[in-house]
């Protein structure tokens, strides 16, 4: 499985790219992959905020329905409109045309309990 290395990840599955206050996330590769097909992605409502923990939208796929949690607390600024229509790009390319949401994160301390790509990788390897 290669991750991208500029990201940090969660237990739950998501990536996030910070950069800056503005966080950029998704799911990994390798839930998109756990999931199978994806044909609907439920993402939030631009200026909405969140709490760290929260559940912020859902995937769902022939398999399984998902939720989407933020580590990070914060207001969303944008959301990847073009998965409702092409809910696949999140199986094909999870890293990148695949991203969900940016926040603006009204805290970044909570990135200090993510994982980096090694971590994670041994933590989906281990829970095997």
């Amino acid at each position: 499985m290669a991750l991208p290395t500029d990201r940090k990840y969660s237990e739950t599955h998501e990536w996030y790219l910070i950069e800056g206050d503005v966080v950029t996330l998704g799911i990994t590769q390798h839930a998109a992959d756990e999931l199978t097909d994806i044909t609907f992605v439920e993402l939030p409502e631009v200026g909405k905020t969140y709490h760290a923990g929260d559940v912020i939208g859902e995937v769902e796929s022939v398999k399984a329905t998902s939720e989407i949690f933020t580590a990070l607390p914060g207001t969303v600024l944008d959301v990847n409109t073009a998965l409702a229509e092409h809910p696949e790009r999140v199986n094909e390319d999870a890293f990148e045309e695949g991203w969900m949401v940016k926040l603006r994160a009204s805290s970044l301390e909570p990135a200090s309990n993510l994982m980096d790509a090694k971590e994670y990788k041994a933590y989906v390897r281990n829970a095997r």
